[in-house]
């Protein structure tokens, strides 16, 4: 049941930031209606965990959160894209 009561689903496409074939997590889903701002939890990810994440795309690596329950804890936080850009440097002649 969705927030508002209703029963309805559509089928529709979950993918990822990436804009590649591949980055789908689910395709024609009936999934209630989802707006900006709601939130949907994945319990696995792939490529989108920790350990197997990388900065393709100049992606920024996403925060961890730990569930038990009814309990979640932040375990490691979103990567800064400031982070991710610190040890590049531009050359002196492109100035």
């Amino acid at each position: 049941m969705t927030r508002n009561g209703s029963q309805h689903r559509t089928p529709a496409d979950v993918v990822g930031p990436i804009c590649e074939s591949g980055d789908y997590f689910a395709r024609e889903r009936p999934l209630p209606k989802v707006t900006e701002g709601d939130h949907l939890a994945l319990l696995s990810a792939g490529a989108y965990g920790f350990v197997m994440a990388s900065n393709y795309n100049s992606r920024a690596m996403a925060a961890e959160v730990l569930v038990n329950g009814n309990k979640a804890a932040l375990v490691r936080p979103r990567q800064r894209l400031e982070d991710l850009w610190q040890s590049e440097k531009i050359p002196g002649w492109l100035r």
